[in-house]
């Protein structure tokens, strides 16, 4: 009589959904913060989906966004997770590191102040 061993998680295929971490969240929300005190956006929105994670930017409720921040772990070792798009669809920057690919919308916070 042969026994089997149970494999645990033999059928799991990684998450249902792509979302963003707490550390992720904190870094957007901070220049997210610093661009609402410069008046320039005033809402957000978060979507989970299955390939994507975004995080959109609208100077209003009611408008298109102005920029969206995606994370896609498909890409990680390619041409990074995380990208700027935006509101015509044009990436602004994309790579592997979040505070980085985040600095172009910081000089827009530069441009915005002067």
């Amino acid at each position: 009589m042969t026994v089997q061993t149970p494999v645990p998680f033999s059928n799991f295929k990684g998450p249902e959904q792509v979302a963003f971490h707490r550390t992720e969240l904190s870094v957007i929300l901070s220049v997210y913060g610093r661009m609402v005190a410069a008046g320039e956006w005033r809402d957000y929105g978060i979507s989970s989906l299955r390939d994507v994670a975004v995080f959109s930017v609208f100077r209003r409720t009611a408008e298109h966004p102005l920029y969206r921040i995606e994370k896609r772990p498909k890409l990680r070792g390619r041409q990074g997770q995380y990208a700027v798009i935006g509101m015509d669809g044009q990436i602004l920057k994309r790579g592997s590191d979040l505070r980085t690919v985040l600095r172009v919308l910081e000089r827009k916070l530069i441009r915005a102040i002067d």
